[in-house]
């Protein structure tokens, strides 16, 4: 189809936009991906689409296209964190610490990243992976290597600079074929969205009204299982773990980030074990986060 139509039918205004079909949007993003279109073109579709508000058979089209470019490297008893591309701002990366935490229950991290991504402008995990030495359960995919018609979009979307429906599912594309997915959600509608797209795709998949719009658990929150067609919602408070974790409200720096991962405060690492212990209940190997907290101590 001529990519033209595909913008047309996002961006003509609110009187005559309409949503792509699944197969549409396969073929729209499987254009792009291959450059087919020019730029402005991709810029056009990409800024129309997202004030559509994108629907569930766009995002699984979409997202069908990229699978198609995925280089996998299968690792087994494997958790995919589907961190958001465009970074965390207020607060350090949990992954290191809670790897290293379920190590001996033999669980492997997953983490994926690339350049920074529009438009939060935070610190990516690519930075932090490329800084630091990590556990041997934590694997770190570079987007350059396992996505490379994906990431060669990175400029488009950064002259854009704005937030697009790539944000969204370029979070979780398992290139690890993990059994366990997470991703970070900022309201409950997006959960049965986030159930219907990643779902089928993971043996379990796990949404968590986390920090910063991540999967990470900072503060109180609800996380919902998603599993076997079915979703049920649950709630996590740190001070019920006796954690009391604050700081201030500065932008934070790649070297802030790396000095708390590296030197970790007392609060910190009970934040990473509370998130182990969450960890353990997805993967069934305790029967509440309350008896993962005892496990781990």
């Amino acid at each position: 189809m001529d990519f033209h139509h595909y913008i047309k039918a996002v961006g003509t205004g609110k009187k005559h936009n309409r949503n792509l079909t699944e197969e549409e949007a396969f073929d729209a993003m499987d254009q792009m991906l291959n450059l087919k279109p020019y730029p402005e073109q991709i810029s056009a579709f990409l800024l129309g689409w997202r004030v559509n508000v994108e629907s569930v058979e766009e995002f699984s089209g979409a997202l069908r296209a990229i699978e198609q470019d995925v280089v996998k490297r299968p690792i087994p008893n494997a958790i995919e964190i589907g961190y958001p591309y465009d970074g965390k701002v207020n607060n350090p990366y949990l992954f290191s610490l809670v790897a290293k935490l379920l190590k001996p229950f033999d669980l492997h991290v997953i983490i994926s990243g690339d350049l920074l991504q529009p438009a939060k402008g935070g610190v990516v995990t690519k930075e932090i992976c490329e800084s630091i030495i990590l556990e041997d359960n934590v694997h770190f995919f570079d987007r350059k290597t396992f996505a490379p018609k994906l990431h060669r979009l990175n400029e488009i979307r950064r002259r854009l600079g704005l937030r697009t429906g790539l944000n969204t599912i370029e979070k979780l594309t398992n290139p690890a074929q993990a059994k366990y997915g997470l991703i970070g959600a900022f309201h409950k509608p997006f959960v049965q969205k986030y159930a219907k797209v990643f779902g089928p795709r993971y043996e379990k998949l796990i949404v968590v009204q986390g920090n910063e719009g991540t999967p990470e658990v900072f503060s109180k929150c609800k996380y919902w299982i998603c599993e076997d067609g079915s979703v049920s919602e649950h709630y996590i408070n740190p001070s019920d773990f006796g954690i009391v974790y604050q700081k201030s409200w500065d932008r934070i720096t790649l070297e802030a980030s790396l000095e708390a991962i590296q030197e970790p405060s007392e609060e910190f690492l009970k934040l990473a074990k509370l998130n182990a212990a969450l960890y353990l209940l997805i993967t069934g190997h305790v029967g509440s986060v309350e008896e993962g907290w005892e496990m781990l101590a």
